[in-house]
């Protein structure tokens, strides 16, 4: 990375193309200036965006805005819930289609929304995963629903083994659900099997609070894959990522700095 001046015992971090320490920002509706503000401050720290649920049906220029997010390599696609949407009404291969006439090359498949037959959720993620790169998310976006982690764990090796590029750990914008608790804490006994089993680079957890970010980041580093990540919290999380902040000030410091203080 570039920055602005030295400073010694700050976490090296992963250079874009990234396969880890990987930001997903999710974009609910930004208009094409903000989008032009947001890359310009931040672009150098988001690999990937994505359109939030259904807001690309919805939201003004959205060719455009694709466009400029590629012309800055920032790799986008369209949010699971419009995949799920297009899926409930038999419509998948429009679904292509729409992929294909917006230029995209990256994919989301959940089911977090409604229920599928897992075969048939990897038939989905094979099938994509022949034209473009897949993510696949899993957990569900209700709230009270409890999935266990031997069934995390076997979902999401399976999902890896038909063709995801990364898989998701579900916790929504709201950071409520799946690997989190009602109130945002970590559900640290499903995180901590699920990494037990598969590796941390192959996953990418929603983070959308800043102190779910300095729990991933305390547990696994500044090259954390995180997401659900806000346009404007994308240097604040990154400053979280090299010890630049108080949550994390600590956590990348040699022993003998500590002791001096």
């Amino acid at each position: 990375m570039n920055y602005n001046f030295e400073l010694p015992h700050i976490p090296e971090r992963s250079k874009k193309p990234r396969t880890e320490g990987l930001t997903m920002v999710m974009d609910k509706g930004l208009s094409t200036r903000q989008a032009e503000d947001f890359i310009s401050a931040s672009g150098d720290y988001v690999d990937f965006v994505k359109l939030g649920f259904g807001t690309s049906m919805v939201s003004k220029n959205l060719v455009e805005k694709i466009k400029l997010y590629k012309n800055n390599n920032i790799r986008t696609y369209l949010g699971g819930t419009l995949f799920e949407a297009f899926i409930v009404r038999n419509k998948f291969t429009d679904y292509l289609k729409l992929m294909d006439k917006l230029g995209l090359e990256m994919a989301e498949v959940s089911d977090g929304s409604i229920v599928m037959p897992h075969d048939k959720k990897c038939e989905y993620i094979s099938t994509l995963s022949k034209h473009v790169t897949v993510l696949s998310e899993v957990g569900s976006k209700e709230e009270g629903i409890i999935i266990h982690p031997a069934k995390w764990i076997s979902m999401m090796r399976k999902e890896l083994d038909a063709g995801s590029y990364k898989v998701i750990a579900e916790a929504r914008e709201s950071g409520n659900v799946g690997i989190f608790h009602r109130n945002g804490s970590a559900h640290t006994l499903l995180i901590n099997k699920i990494t037990a089993k598969i590796k941390k680079e192959d996953i990418i957890w929603e983070t959308p609070q800043k102190s779910q970010q300095v729990y991933f980041i305390k547990m696994m580093g500044s090259n954390v894959n995180v997401g659900n990540i806000g346009y404007d919290d994308v240097i604040p999380l990154e400053t979280l990522r090299l010890g630049l902040r108080g949550d994390t000030f600590f956590t990348f410091l040699p022993e003998n700095l500590k002791a001096e203080l």
